[in-house]
């Protein structure tokens, strides 16, 4: 029966790796003698965070970690379950510590975890009445609080690139007794994979399970979704934002259009990319080239009206230009220094000469005395409008 139900395993769960050697990609940290090596072998683990992309192998090193260390060993997706079933772990973890029973927690894509939900983990890892090993896609940064990423060590697994990717789907292969699959087909898979080996063999399956003959075309056709690594709320989302930012600030258009067609193919929601651009066309062009500002507010009208896929000309003509215009961040810094005044000096008093005078009271008090209207001098005129604290003060 046992031997049934492996075979009936897709082929991404039936064929994970058992061994840290059998784990491809992360020797940095899996190798002998290398951290998570010898945290193994002492069987003596800190509560950790693995931290990597899809498929890089964080499920499958803890369940290593699980089969070679003498602890209980936990499974828990943030994804699916809360705080109640939490507790009742944490509980169970707290009865086997008196009997010297140590206790792992793996906590499933954790940075769905909210705050309060961190926060109950926080007494028992100091109370050391369990472990825990957290997986994340997400910048532990942005999504893990403080409190508890102190009391972890963060490990960044990385992606698994395409001839490590071969290599397993080789290894597959041959334990399936398989021997149609042409090795161009195994380097597509691995290109189209995205570093993602759980895709890679999902794909692989699906291509041997079908009834088509094995080619490019049905390759592509399984992969008719493309796997590119976005996501708009986490680390990447500001990696791409920042790279289309610098392509145009340096004058690449080419490097500008690429980064701009990662974040559209990403999904990206177009009316943010257009407004990122409206923030460039002054930040970085400003007084060099006034048009940058309206092509660029023009740009996102555009995009409210059309959205995707017809306003990626928009976006792309507006990104060439930002990009090939003249560059001057004059205003961008004239700005920074009055607002640094401001804060400063605080709320400094408006010259009487400038200010508003509606009322007589107001006269009578000198409000707007000695105001020259500047027209009438053909806009000569030399009068400080600064307060007097900051009379000399140049921003531009």
């Amino acid at each position: 029966m046992k031997t049934e139900i492996q075979d009936n395993l897709p082929w991404a769960e039936k064929y994970r790796p058992k061994t840290l050697s059998a784990l491809l990609g992360q020797e940095h940290l899996t190798g002998k003698n290398k951290v998570i090596f010898n945290f193994i072998f002492q069987d003596n683990l800190p509560s950790m965070i693995f931290w990597g992309p899809p498929g890089c192998g964080k499920t499958t090193l803890a369940n290593i970690i699980a089969q070679k260390t003498k602890s209980n060993f936990i499974k828990f997706s943030a994804a699916t379950s809360g705080i109640p079933e939490l507790r009742k772990i944490l509980e169970r973890a707290k009865e086997d510590s008196r009997f010297k029973e140590k206790t792992i927690i793996f906590i499933d894509e954790i940075h769905r975890f909210n705050k309060k939900q961190q926060d109950i983990l926080l007494p028992h890892l100091e109370e050391g009445v369990a472990t825990l090993i957290g997986a994340t896609t997400e910048n532990p940064s942005f999504e893990i609080n403080s409190a508890l990423l102190s009391r972890a060590r963060v490990f960044v697994l990385k992606k698994i690139q395409p001839r490590e990717i071969v290599k397993i789907l080789e290894k597959i292969l041959k334990k399936e007794r398989i021997k149609k699959i042409a090795p161009a087909l195994l380097n597509l898979i691995a290109d189209l994979s995205n570093y993602d080996a759980r895709v890679a063999i999902n794909s692989l399956e699906i291509l041997v399970k079908s009834r088509k003959k094995p080619s490019k075309s049905l390759v592509r056709e399984i992969f008719q979704k493309s796997h590119l690594l976005y996501d708009k709320k986490g680390e990447e989302h500001y990696n791409l934002i920042s790279a289309l930012h610098k392509s145009m600030r340096v004058g690449d258009e080419n490097a500008s259009l690429y980064w701009l067609a990662r974040m559209m193919e990403g999904g990206e929601e177009p009316l943010y990319i257009a407004r990122r651009l409206i923030r460039f066309a002054s930040e970085d062009i400003g007084l060099a080239n006034n048009s940058a500002l309206l092509l660029a507010v023009s740009t996102y009208q555009a995009c409210h009206y059309l959205g995707y896929p017809e306003c990626d000309v928009h976006l792309a003509h507006c990104v060439a230009y930002l990009a090939k215009s003249k560059k001057d961040v004059a205003v961008y810094k004239a700005v920074k220094k009055a607002r640094h005044d401001v804060r400063e000096f605080g709320s400094l008093e408006v010259p009487l000469s400038i200010r508003n005078a509606p009322t007589k009271l107001m006269k009578d008090l000198n409000y707007g005395k000695d105001y020259v209207y500047p027209p009438d001098y053909n806009y000569k005129v030399k009068k400080n409008y600064l307060p007097k604290e900051l009379k000399k003060r140049k921003y531009l």
